[in-house]
């Protein structure tokens, strides 16, 4: 689908002399009409004048702007581009519907459509007048919420947060008050029979159906894969917008055949739900969404007929989890690490409980999955303290407790917990911090350096599921950290094949000569104990030694004494 050209004015024809600088001003006020920003460059591409919120851009008033070059300002991969269309323009007059990237507060460029004219009346100056798309500019001048690539929509954290605020501050009834989630089982099928530039065009297409047929232009999402989701006005006709989008990927489909497209509808009732926790269960919801089967297993008609209450509770859970975590209403247990050659309890990892019948793992994937794993992870940190505070300082125990790597690269946590460790000195060689959800690390300069800074303090710092993705020896590269610990289920498929036990032997003998220690999760009996110990793993953590508990001394280690070559039941030397 071609964006339509925009409608930049003609500049008008202009007498001689005085008269030049008053049509000038006239062309400048007609091309406002249209544009968010102009330029005005000379032949020597020097702005002599700039107009507009430049400074949201680049970061540089418009006064500033003046004297600068295209250079200064054009991405220096766009600026070839950017001298060619002047080019165009002296020749022909006049230039298009092009994007341009500019320098400034966007890391990548932000892209920016033109238009403008060469006028050799006006002293041969190039008059440029330029928009950001009105899916661009919301996302600019609202907060900079993040965009998926070629489909210019909103990514799901975004579109929860624009949601959010948009629904809380409609009334009951509102015509605008109306969300639609929209299934298209088989898209990586279909993209993985296209090329990278097809599949990139098929993605924009379906952006521009979805953006149109939004409120405002500006409320639609790219959620996953053939998952997307969009705010509208009651009077859109989504069985029109779903025959729309499956014509567009059957006009792509080299065989086709299209994709099948499934939408839900539904009304969301904010009252008496914050914006915030409006936005959590809107994400929290959205992500049951995503994790729904692709073709056949899905049902769209049951997520239509429950997704608004689906949105209600999980606001209500997440307004709750937050009065959980204030309040501190949850409690840890302990799990001892052994050292596989004298049963040695080297610490015990700290483990989250809540009330009878509550799943710790759901309510701790609801917090990932909806930002609020930050404010937990501290205060599981502050019960952690708690707890080492009442054992004699004389007496040597450690724990580990569990940050996640949404936390790790969080600034507020990161600002918070170093505060928190710099006034409990007393705790150094006492606590060793676990990153879990370590696939999560996307800066892994800026989580080294958080964990460089926790171990210069005295705090050993912990890799958790080393084993279950393909970055995890990469990390290993990026992250020096004092322990890997494998994961349980690759363990457990280690003991089932030759493959499987050479593999957990490299990554035994790889943390060796980095001089890192390994713990290996869910051995769970006598068998597994000794095969990760012939596999040069150094800790275990499994039921072989019991369940966790609130009480460190239920774990009688005395009793596991055949199983160790050498035992020795004290508490083993820290990292």
């Amino acid at each position: 689908m071609q964006q339509a050209t925009p409608q930049v004015v003609t500049p008008p024809v202009v007498s001689q002399g005085n008269d030049l600088k008053a049509e000038r001003d006239r062309f400048v006020a007609m091309a406002f009409c249209w544009a968010d920003f102009l330029l005005e460059v000379d032949m020597k591409e020097t702005i002599v004048f700039a107009g507009g919120p430049w400074q949201a851009i680049t970061g540089l008033t418009t006064d500033q702007l003046k004297g600068k070059t295209l250079e200064d300002i054009v991405l220096a991969s766009d600026l070839g581009l950017m001298r060619s269309l002047l080019g165009v323009a002296r020749r022909q007059g006049r230039i298009e519907d092009v994007d341009i990237r500019f320098k400034g507060l966007h890391a990548k460029g932000l892209p920016i459509g033109f238009a403008g004219y060469f006028l050799e009346d006006l002293d041969n100056h190039y008059f440029l007048a330029m928009r950001i798309s009105r899916s661009q500019g919301a996302g600019l001048m609202h907060g900079g919420h993040a965009k998926v690539a070629d489909s210019n929509l909103y990514d799901t954290q975004s579109f929860a947060d624009v949601l959010g605020g948009k629904l809380k501050s409609a009334k009951p009834g509102d015509a605008d008050n109306h969300l639609t989630l929209i299934n298209m089982p088989g898209m990586a099928e279909l993209k993985d029979r296209l090329d990278p530039e097809q599949a990139a065009e098929l993605d924009k297409v379906l952006g521009t159906y979805l953006r149109a047929s939004s409120v405002d232009g500006d409320s639609a999402a790219a959620l996953d894969e053939g998952k997307f989701g969009l705010v509208h006005a009651d009077d859109l006709n989504v069985s029109e917008l779903e025959s729309q989008l499956a014509e567009v990927a059957k006009g792509f489909d080299p065989s086709k055949k299209g994709l099948k497209v499934q939408a839900a509808t539904m009304d969301v009732d904010a009252e008496n739900i914050s914006e915030e926790d409006m936005a959590n269960g809107l994400l929290y919801a959205i992500n049951r969404f995503k994790e729904q089967g692709g073709a056949g297993g899905f049902n769209m008609q049951e997520l239509s007929s429950n997704l608004s209450s689906l949105v209600s509770q999980a606001a209500e859970k997440v307004s709750a989890f937050k009065s959980t975590v204030a309040s501190r209403n949850f409690s840890l247990v302990y799990h001892p690490i052994i050292n596989v050659m004298t049963g040695e309890v080297h610490h015990y990892e700290a483990l989250t409980r809540f009330e009878p019948g509550v799943s710790p793992f759901e309510i701790i994937t609801m917090a990932e999955e909806t930002g609020l794993i930050p404010e937990f992870d501290l205060a599981v940190v502050e019960k952690g303290l708690e707890f080492l505070n009442t054992i004699p300082r004389n007496k040597p125990m450690s724990i580990a407790v569990n940050i996640s790597g949404q936390s790790v690269a969080s600034e507020w946590y990161v600002n918070s917990l170093h505060n928190l460790m710099d006034q409990n000195e007393w705790a150094k060689g006492r606590m060793v911090f676990e990153i879990t959800e370590s696939a999560k690390l996307v800066d892994l300069e800026q989580a080294n350096g958080f964990i460089q800074r926790l171990r210069k303090g005295g705090f050993p710092v912990c890799l958790d599921d080393f084993g279950a993705g393909a970055a995890s020896f990469s990390y290993l590269m990026r992250l020096e950290v004092d322990v890997v610990k494998i994961d349980g289920p690759v363990v457990k498929d280690a003991q089932k094949a030759q493959r499987g036990r050479a593999l957990l032997e490299s990554m035994a003998t790889l943390c060796k000569n980095l001089g890192i220690e390994t713990v290996a999760e869910m051995v769970d009996d006598q068998y597994g104990l000794e095969f990760v110990r012939k596999c040069g793993i150094n800790y275990v953590q499994g039921y072989l030694f019991g369940k966790p508990d609130a009480d460190t001394k239920s774990f009688n280690m005395p009793k596991f004494i055949h199983l160790f070559p050498n035992p020795a039941f004290t508490t083993s030397k820290k990292w």
